[in-house]
């Protein structure tokens, strides 16, 4: 299967499509941060290039409910991160899943088909994520674990700290290759 991975500079669910073995590419406007097939640009360059299978990490800055107290100032911001969501389920892609965390895509798009946490895949942290499918299943939990903490809620102010937040647990990105693959 060809899949392709917006918005993902980790490489962590491409190289778990990659180990399923699919054929795999992020992409995403930074340079990815292991070795392996990464487009850096707009996925608008690629998204019509014949993909069986997308997964996109939109940006969420401008939607996630973390965010909503500067909302009122960012309409515009907002409006086009909105856009970039419904551009991306528009894709000529037969199966997407779409992955943000809780906030205004429930509202302004659609609920999600599906809200899952780390402690379901693994990893015994805590981080409501949702997904918005279509031509998939919800994902099955693969291993629940105890000693559930908010890691990611409390990670100090500083430059890296958006890039720590986004990154797809590799619990979640196995179970994305495993069952969508």
């Amino acid at each position: 299967m060809r899949v392709l991975v917006a918005c993902e500079y980790s490489g962590r669910v491409r190289d778990a499509f990659i180990a399923a073995g699919h054929e795999a590419v992020s992409c995403d406007l930074l340079p990815t941060e292991v070795d392996g097939p990464h487009y850096v640009g707009s996925v608008e360059d690629i998204i019509g290039d014949g993909w069986d299978l997308m997964v996109a990490h939109p940006p969420c800055t401008y939607l996630a409910r973390s965010g909503a107290r500067w909302w009122g100032n960012r309409l515009a911001e907002q409006e086009d991160a909105l856009a970039f969501v419904r551009l991306l389920l528009d894709a000529p892609i037969d199966r997407i899943a779409i992955e943000n965390p809780i906030g205004c895509i429930s509202s302004r798009i659609r609920k999600p088909e599906q809200i899952i946490q780390p402690w379901q895949f693994g990893h015994g942290e805590t981080k409501a994520t949702c997904l918005w499918l279509k031509n998939l299943p919800a994902l099955v939990p693969t291993d629940i674990v105890d000693g559930r903490e908010a890691r990611v809620h409390r990670m100090p102010p500083g430059p890296d700290r958006w890039k720590e937040r986004s990154r797809t647990y590799v619990g979640i990105a196995a179970a994305m290759a495993a069952q969508w693959g």
